[in-house]
Protein backbone atom coordinates (compact mmCIF):
# COMPACT_ATOMS: atom_id res chain seq x y z
CA UNK A 1 0.00 0.00 0.00
CA UNK A 2 1.73 3.51 -0.94
CA UNK A 3 2.19 6.05 2.01
CA UNK A 4 -0.27 8.59 2.34
CA UNK A 5 0.58 12.07 0.69
CA UNK A 6 -0.18 15.51 2.37
CA UNK A 7 1.07 19.17 1.87
CA UNK A 8 2.57 20.91 5.26
CA UNK A 9 2.03 25.02 5.68
CA UNK A 10 4.57 26.65 7.95
CA UNK A 11 2.90 30.10 8.51
CA UNK A 12 5.82 30.49 10.53
CA UNK A 13 8.05 30.63 7.40
CA UNK A 14 5.50 32.38 5.17
CA UNK A 15 6.18 35.29 3.74
CA UNK A 16 3.16 36.11 1.98
CA UNK A 17 4.16 36.93 -1.32
CA UNK A 18 1.88 34.83 -3.43
CA UNK A 19 4.73 32.94 -5.55
CA UNK A 20 2.14 29.68 -4.98
CA UNK A 21 -0.82 31.42 -5.80
CA UNK A 22 0.98 32.37 -9.32
CA UNK A 23 2.75 29.20 -10.18
CA UNK A 24 -0.32 27.29 -9.34
CA UNK A 25 -2.26 29.40 -11.53
CA UNK A 26 0.30 29.30 -14.03
CA UNK A 27 1.43 25.75 -14.18
CA UNK A 28 -2.34 24.13 -13.95
CA UNK A 29 -3.54 26.88 -16.57
CA UNK A 30 -6.08 28.07 -14.38
CA UNK A 31 -9.03 29.60 -16.11
CA UNK A 32 -9.19 33.64 -15.92
CA UNK A 33 -10.58 34.35 -12.70
CA UNK A 34 -10.35 31.71 -10.83
CA UNK A 35 -7.58 30.55 -8.07
CA UNK A 36 -6.89 27.37 -6.21
CA UNK A 37 -5.10 29.16 -3.45
CA UNK A 38 -5.93 32.59 -1.73
CA UNK A 39 -3.11 33.97 0.79
CA UNK A 40 -4.17 36.94 3.23
CA UNK A 41 -3.09 38.69 6.00
CA UNK A 42 -4.24 37.89 9.32
CA UNK A 43 -3.79 41.13 11.49
CA UNK A 44 -4.46 41.15 15.35
CA UNK A 45 -3.83 44.58 17.69
CA UNK A 46 -2.61 42.82 20.84
CA UNK A 47 -2.88 46.44 22.45
CA UNK A 48 1.46 46.61 23.09
CA UNK A 49 1.73 46.01 19.45
CA UNK A 50 0.34 44.44 16.43
CA UNK A 51 0.53 40.22 15.63
CA UNK A 52 0.58 39.42 11.70
CA UNK A 53 0.72 36.31 10.05
CA UNK A 54 -0.75 35.35 6.63
CA UNK A 55 -3.81 32.57 5.77
CA UNK A 56 -4.15 30.10 3.22
CA UNK A 57 -7.65 28.61 1.50
CA UNK A 58 -7.35 25.73 -0.52
CA UNK A 59 -8.30 22.26 -0.71
CA UNK A 60 -7.61 20.60 2.83
CA UNK A 61 -7.85 17.20 1.17
CA UNK A 62 -10.00 15.64 3.80
CA UNK A 63 -9.17 11.80 4.57
CA UNK A 64 -13.14 11.13 4.95
CA UNK A 65 -13.93 13.54 2.28
CA UNK A 66 -17.19 15.38 1.94
CA UNK A 67 -16.88 16.01 -1.19
CA UNK A 68 -15.77 12.67 -2.28
CA UNK A 69 -18.63 10.50 -0.20
CA UNK A 70 -21.54 13.01 -2.01
CA UNK A 71 -20.03 13.00 -5.58
CA UNK A 72 -22.22 11.73 -7.76
CA UNK A 73 -20.09 10.40 -10.88
CA UNK A 74 -16.60 9.35 -9.44
CA UNK A 75 -14.97 13.33 -10.06
CA UNK A 76 -13.84 13.59 -6.91
CA UNK A 77 -11.72 10.48 -5.30
CA UNK A 78 -8.89 9.98 -2.98
CA UNK A 79 -5.19 8.86 -4.56
CA UNK A 80 -2.75 8.54 -1.95
CA UNK A 81 -4.25 10.62 0.84
CA UNK A 82 -4.77 13.63 -1.53
CA UNK A 83 -8.00 14.25 -3.22
CA UNK A 84 -7.55 14.64 -6.75
CA UNK A 85 -10.40 15.53 -9.25
CA UNK A 86 -11.35 14.41 -13.33
CA UNK A 87 -13.11 17.12 -14.18
CA UNK A 88 -14.47 15.29 -17.59
CA UNK A 89 -16.81 13.27 -15.20
CA UNK A 90 -18.43 16.47 -13.55
CA UNK A 91 -22.06 17.06 -13.98
CA UNK A 92 -22.01 20.62 -12.66
CA UNK A 93 -24.54 19.38 -10.16
CA UNK A 94 -22.70 21.38 -7.09
CA UNK A 95 -22.97 18.75 -3.89
CA UNK A 96 -19.26 19.10 -3.25
CA UNK A 97 -19.81 22.59 -2.98
CA UNK A 98 -22.73 22.13 -0.15
CA UNK A 99 -20.93 19.52 1.31
CA UNK A 100 -17.21 20.86 2.22
CA UNK A 101 -16.84 21.95 5.57
CA UNK A 102 -14.56 24.35 4.45
CA UNK A 103 -16.25 25.72 1.21
CA UNK A 104 -13.63 24.58 -0.88
CA UNK A 105 -14.35 23.33 -4.19
CA UNK A 106 -16.54 25.87 -6.33
CA UNK A 107 -18.16 25.27 -10.08
CA UNK A 108 -16.98 27.24 -12.69
CA UNK A 109 -18.55 26.29 -16.65
CA UNK A 110 -20.54 23.97 -15.28
CA UNK A 111 -17.18 21.49 -13.70
CA UNK A 112 -15.87 21.47 -10.50
CA UNK A 113 -13.01 23.16 -9.60
CA UNK A 114 -10.52 23.25 -6.40
CA UNK A 115 -6.62 22.01 -6.05
CA UNK A 116 -6.24 18.61 -7.52
CA UNK A 117 -2.29 18.36 -6.00
CA UNK A 118 -0.98 18.52 -9.13
CA UNK A 119 -1.66 14.57 -9.22
CA UNK A 120 -0.05 13.55 -13.04
CA UNK A 121 2.98 16.15 -12.09
CA UNK A 122 3.51 14.08 -8.82
CA UNK A 123 3.20 11.05 -11.10
CA UNK A 124 5.66 11.93 -13.41
CA UNK A 125 8.19 12.46 -10.21
CA UNK A 126 8.11 16.06 -9.83
CA UNK A 127 6.51 18.54 -6.92
CA UNK A 128 3.43 20.38 -6.99
CA UNK A 129 4.07 23.85 -8.62
CA UNK A 130 3.03 25.70 -5.33
CA UNK A 131 5.84 23.56 -3.38
CA UNK A 132 8.74 24.34 -5.90
CA UNK A 133 8.22 28.08 -6.34
CA UNK A 134 7.97 28.76 -2.24
CA UNK A 135 11.16 30.76 -2.01
CA UNK A 136 10.95 30.37 2.16
CA UNK A 137 10.22 26.71 2.09
CA UNK A 138 7.29 27.07 3.75
CA UNK A 139 5.12 24.37 1.59
CA UNK A 140 6.11 21.11 1.41
CA UNK A 141 4.84 17.76 0.25
CA UNK A 142 5.37 14.41 0.99
CA UNK A 143 4.98 11.27 3.16
CA UNK A 144 2.52 12.36 5.50
CA UNK A 145 3.65 10.48 8.52
CA UNK A 146 7.36 12.68 8.20
CA UNK A 147 5.86 15.90 7.49
CA UNK A 148 3.12 15.30 10.78
CA UNK A 149 6.46 14.43 12.76
CA UNK A 150 8.41 17.59 11.42
CA UNK A 151 5.62 19.79 12.05
CA UNK A 152 5.09 18.84 15.65
CA UNK A 153 8.81 19.49 16.13
CA UNK A 154 8.41 22.62 14.57
CA UNK A 155 5.42 23.62 16.97
CA UNK A 156 7.45 23.05 19.79
CA UNK A 157 10.39 24.81 19.24
CA UNK A 158 7.90 27.92 18.19
CA UNK A 159 5.97 27.55 21.63
CA UNK A 160 8.05 29.95 23.92
CA UNK A 161 7.68 32.78 21.09
CA UNK A 162 4.00 31.59 20.56
CA UNK A 163 2.06 29.99 23.13
CA UNK A 164 -1.04 28.44 21.39
CA UNK A 165 1.16 27.21 18.03
CA UNK A 166 -0.65 24.12 17.15
CA UNK A 167 -0.67 21.40 14.23
CA UNK A 168 -3.81 21.80 12.20
CA UNK A 169 -5.29 18.99 10.68
CA UNK A 170 -3.57 16.24 12.76
CA UNK A 171 -7.08 14.44 13.31
CA UNK A 172 -9.65 17.10 11.98
CA UNK A 173 -11.82 15.32 9.12
CA UNK A 174 -10.33 12.11 9.54
CA UNK A 175 -7.10 13.72 9.39
CA UNK A 176 -6.38 16.17 6.43
CA UNK A 177 -3.90 16.13 3.58
CA UNK A 178 -2.99 19.48 4.39
CA UNK A 179 -1.14 20.35 8.19
CA UNK A 180 -0.83 23.38 8.75
CA UNK A 181 1.49 25.22 11.37
CA UNK A 182 -0.76 27.70 13.05
CA UNK A 183 0.79 30.37 15.34
CA UNK A 184 -2.37 30.93 17.15
CA UNK A 185 -5.81 29.44 16.99
CA UNK A 186 -7.63 28.31 14.75
CA UNK A 187 -10.24 30.75 14.67
CA UNK A 188 -7.61 33.38 13.95
CA UNK A 189 -7.11 32.28 10.68
CA UNK A 190 -10.87 31.26 9.77
CA UNK A 191 -10.54 27.71 10.53
CA UNK A 192 -12.92 25.60 12.32
CA UNK A 193 -11.73 23.96 15.61
CA UNK A 194 -13.54 20.71 14.49
CA UNK A 195 -14.83 20.91 10.83
CA UNK A 196 -18.38 19.36 10.68
CA UNK A 197 -19.48 17.57 7.62
CA UNK A 198 -23.19 19.24 7.07
CA UNK A 199 -26.15 17.00 8.46
CA UNK A 200 -27.99 16.98 4.56
CA UNK A 201 -24.80 14.41 3.91
CA UNK A 202 -26.13 12.24 6.35
CA UNK A 203 -29.25 12.33 4.48
CA UNK A 204 -27.36 11.97 1.07
CA UNK A 205 -25.43 8.71 1.81
CA UNK A 206 -28.81 7.03 3.68
CA UNK A 207 -31.67 7.66 1.09
CA UNK A 208 -30.85 9.86 -1.67
CA UNK A 209 -27.41 8.65 -3.14
CA UNK A 210 -28.53 5.08 -2.58
CA UNK A 211 -32.01 5.93 -4.35
CA UNK A 212 -30.41 7.99 -7.29
CA UNK A 213 -27.83 4.83 -7.72
CA UNK A 214 -31.23 2.60 -7.57
CA UNK A 215 -32.58 5.06 -10.45
CA UNK A 216 -29.08 5.03 -12.19
CA UNK A 217 -29.35 1.26 -12.29
CA UNK A 218 -32.82 0.74 -13.62
CA UNK A 219 -32.47 3.21 -16.23
CA UNK A 220 -29.25 1.57 -17.39
CA UNK A 221 -31.32 -1.74 -17.71
CA UNK A 222 -33.81 -0.13 -19.93
CA UNK A 223 -31.43 0.86 -22.35
CA UNK A 224 -30.07 -1.87 -22.45
CA UNK A 225 -33.43 -3.71 -23.37
CA UNK A 226 -34.35 -0.41 -25.67
CA UNK A 227 -30.99 -1.36 -27.66
CA UNK A 228 -32.14 -5.10 -27.87
CA UNK A 229 -35.40 -4.61 -29.13
CA UNK A 230 -33.71 -1.75 -31.70
CA UNK A 231 -31.30 -3.93 -32.97
CA UNK A 232 -33.35 -6.87 -33.66
CA UNK A 233 -36.08 -4.40 -35.20
CA UNK A 234 -32.77 -2.86 -37.65
CA UNK A 235 -31.89 -6.86 -38.66
CA UNK A 236 -35.50 -7.64 -39.80
CA UNK A 237 -35.68 -4.24 -41.47
CA UNK A 238 -32.27 -5.10 -43.20
CA UNK A 239 -33.60 -8.21 -44.30
CA UNK A 240 -37.01 -7.06 -45.43
CA UNK A 241 -35.06 -4.37 -47.78
CA UNK A 242 -32.66 -6.85 -48.94
CA UNK A 243 -35.62 -9.78 -50.28
CA UNK A 244 -37.53 -6.29 -51.58
CA UNK A 245 -34.25 -5.34 -53.67
CA UNK A 246 -33.07 -9.00 -55.42
CA UNK A 247 -34.74 -9.29 -58.35
CA UNK A 248 -37.52 -11.87 -58.79
CA UNK A 249 -36.78 -15.35 -60.98
CA UNK A 250 -37.93 -15.08 -64.59
CA UNK A 251 -39.74 -18.33 -65.07
CA UNK A 252 -38.68 -20.59 -68.52
CA UNK A 253 -39.72 -19.97 -71.93
CA UNK A 254 -42.18 -22.06 -73.03
CA UNK A 255 -40.93 -24.81 -75.49
CA UNK A 256 -42.17 -24.72 -79.21
CA UNK A 257 -43.76 -27.94 -80.59
CA UNK A 258 -42.37 -30.15 -82.84
CA UNK A 259 -43.38 -30.06 -86.47
CA UNK A 260 -43.55 -33.02 -88.51
CA UNK A 261 -41.44 -33.38 -91.23
CA UNK A 262 -42.72 -33.16 -95.07
CA UNK A 263 -43.11 -36.74 -96.70
CA UNK A 264 -44.39 -37.97 -93.07
CA UNK A 265 -48.23 -39.01 -92.10
CA UNK A 266 -50.08 -38.94 -88.74
CA UNK A 267 -51.58 -41.68 -87.79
Amino acid sequence: MAARQAFSIDLDRCIGCQACVVACRTGNEIAPGDTFITVSDRVRDLGAGLWGSFAHQRCFHCGTAACVAVCPTGTLSKRNGVTVVEAEKCSGCGYCTDACPFQVPHILDNHVSKCTACAERVKDGYEPWCVQTCPSQAIRFGDRDQLLAEAKARIAALRPRYPDAQVYGETQAGGLGLLMILLDRPGVYGLPERPETPATLTVWQGAVQPAATGFSALAAAAMGLMFIFARRQHVRERAELAAAERPAETPPAPQPAETPEDGQSHE
